[in-house]
């Protein structure tokens, strides 16, 4: 009799998509099953970066050394059929270093633009807050606008382009901070801690088992440009109702006048909440938006935008705990 009333809620429970959602499903698991090859204990992590990624969004990662923050970045990178650079941001970087800079042609006797290594797809920026800002503000429009402006000229990046940082919360000798306009450029920062005890020896295990292999050679390339466009689109007609979507502007509202807060959440940021959640949707198989991915969504689209006052600063305060506070105020639609 109990399984009959198990069965029968399933059913219940069972809804039929109005957009194809298989093959997307499909890639994800596809990219999922490719990183779980070396990539041991960061499911969150690389759910995330698959989340970003649908939801064209660029990427901040956050850990102390040691913790596979560059190696997850450049895997996922790898499990991509796209081109990728690596930047290593150093104090002594200039901005020519990372867009370009014109060259005089003796033969043509005119100045041609030589692209930077920020032209490619997956731009992997290591270490981003050791380059000056000078350095740093030379990404605000392509990551913005996806395009670079030299000499007057415009320059179009190719889809798709995504921005993987990383940045050491410890260490602040010879670092600059980033400022708040190039954090809220960023779609997610993902905070990158230590492993439980029983993923470290799996790590262990699979790094014994490697006898020296690099894990690059265990990844294979399985998402091609063109479907990352096409998983995209789908991304576009994931089904918000207008009462998530006043639930959204809510929650983001309640960061501006929040009593512990020194600067609260843009539009942006709820732009960003929403496109995220349509995004943890697709993943999850549905077509249409529910609070928990709007929840999924929160932390780590704001966690890097919110100011705390230098009161509860002092105190110990993190951002969680106030994302923590305005969520649990704020009535979830039914």
């Amino acid at each position: 009799m109990e399984n009959q009333e198990v069965n029968q809620n399933k059913e219940e429970l069972k809804f039929e998509n109005r957009i194809p959602l298989e093959g997307l499903s499909n890639a994800v698991e596809s990219l999922k099953a490719q990183l779980s090859r070396v990539i041991v204990g960061q499911d969150n992590f690389v759910e995330l970066l698959i989340v970003g990624l649908l939801a064209n969004g660029h990427v901040l990662i956050e850990g102390v050394p040691g913790v596979a923050k560059t190696i997850t970045a450049k895997l996922f990178a790898k499990s991509l059929k796209t081109n990728f650079s690596r930047i290593q941001f150093t104090p002594d970087l200039m901005p020519s270093d990372v867009l370009g800079t014109s060259i005089f042609n003796t033969k043509t006797s005119e100045f041609e633009f030589k692209k930077g290594p920020v032209f490619s797809n997956i731009v992997l920026i290591d270490e981003i807050n050791r380059a000056p800002a000078k350095t740093q503000a030379a990404l605000f429009e392509v990551m913005e606008e996806r395009q670079v402006t030299m000499d007057g000229k415009l320059y179009k990046m190719e889809a798709p382009f995504m921005v993987l940082a990383t940045q050491n919360p410890i260490e602040q000798e010879g670092t600059y901070a980033l400022p708040e306009a190039q954090l809220d450029r960023f779609l997610f920062k993902i905070e990158v801690g230590y492993p439980e005890l029983e993923d470290e020896v799996k790590i262990l295990q699979t790094h014994h088992e490697r006898k020296g292999k690099l894990p690059e050679t265990e990844i294979e390339a399985v998402l091609e440009p063109k479907k990352i466009s096409e998983l995209r689109d789908q991304i576009h007609e994931i089904i918000v109702e207008e009462k998530l979507l006043n639930y959204i502007a809510e929650l983001i509202h309640k960061t501006r006048n929040h009593p512990h807060l020194y600067l609260g959440a843009s539009p942006r940021a709820s732009i960003a909440v929403m496109n995220a959640s349509k995004a943890f949707a697709a993943v999850n198989g549905r077509d249409f938006v529910i609070p928990e991915d709007i929840k999924n969504s929160l932390k780590p689209v704001l966690a890097h935008r919110l100011i705390l006052s230098p009161d509860r600063e002092m105190e110990g305060m993190t951002a969680g705990s106030v994302i923590d506070m305005i969520t649990q105020s704020v009535e979830i639609p039914r």
